[in-house]
């Protein structure tokens, strides 16, 4: 079997989860650039990547190329890669509201391309990616990522016009998980447990209650259910987030997050 050579053009923090993810992967070998060599040296020691010293070297020697830029960087970078580039290359891009579209448009116009959306779980394996193709991308484009980025979490095919979406929910969702733990660690303080035991009663539950929504036959609703006994404590406590309103302000917090997405293409 033919090595994958797949290249990195950056290689922060969500390209390092991938490379990790991808250290044991049979068949494949690992480029990458980054104009930060002090970055570069970093994950090239950890993992075995094999450092280069330009974009257009990645384009030489990579089939598969992993653009991991900030998006108001893109341009900048398509334009350096765009006379190494043929209809040979996928180029999967994992830059928040940046599209298909604007992306061939500063490259070349054939070129494959494959829109992600990863998480920051994905650094101890639980990533959540969303993931669309473009115009030119097939099905077996489209297989091969979706291959790639499930070894570091699960994965799931959205269209194109989806991304926004995925992006405020599972892109920025650590956020508001983590946001969410805080909270709930201080009630635990507050109510006489140290910061630390909360967090962990806390962090613990939170993982179990979404290990059984993805692993139960119920919705959320259902599962809320089971644990309510009329007039308990769950009780008590659902009805302080309801009178507060804490689910429409959840919703507003998803919707506020595709929209900023929406604006970065503009």
């Amino acid at each position: 079997m033919t090595d994958l050579h797949i290249g990195f053009v950056g290689t922060g923090r969500i390209a390092r989860a991938l490379i990790g993810g991808l250290s044991h992967r049979k068949n494949t070998v690992m480029l990458g650039f980054d104009k930060d060599p002090v970055t570069l040296a970093s994950v090239s020691t950890d993992y075995p990547l094999h450092s280069t010293l330009s974009v257009q070297e990645i384009a030489r020697k990579a089939q598969v190329i992993i653009l991991a830029v900030k998006p108001y960087q893109i341009a900048d970078v398509l334009g350096e890669l765009q006379p190494s580039l043929n209809a040979d290359h996928l180029l999967i891009s994992v830059a928040a509201g940046i599209s298909s579209d604007f992306i061939r448009k500063n490259a070349i116009k054939w070129l494959k391309v494959i829109r992600v959306m990863p998480n920051t779980p994905a650094f101890v394996g639980e990533g959540m990616t969303a993931l669309c193709r473009g115009e030119m991308a097939s099905d077996e484009d489209l297989a091969l990522a979706s291959d790639l980025f499930s070894s570091i979490g699960r994965v799931i095919i959205l269209d194109e016009s989806q991304m926004d979406a995925a992006t405020a929910l599972s892109g920025s969702g650590p956020a508001y998980m983590f946001h969410m733990l805080d909270s709930l660690a201080e009630g635990g303080r507050v109510c006489g447990l140290s910061y630390e035991e909360a967090l962990l009663l806390s962090a613990q539950t939170m993982i179990g209650a979404a290990k059984m929504v993805l692993t139960s036959k119920k919705n959320p609703n259902d599962l809320k259910r089971d644990v309510t006994t009329p007039g308990g404590t769950t009780e008590a406590g659902l009805k302080i987030m309801d009178d507060n309103n804490i689910r429409q302000i959840l919703v507003d917090t998803v919707a506020a997050a595709a929209a900023r997405s929406r604006e970065l293409m503009k």
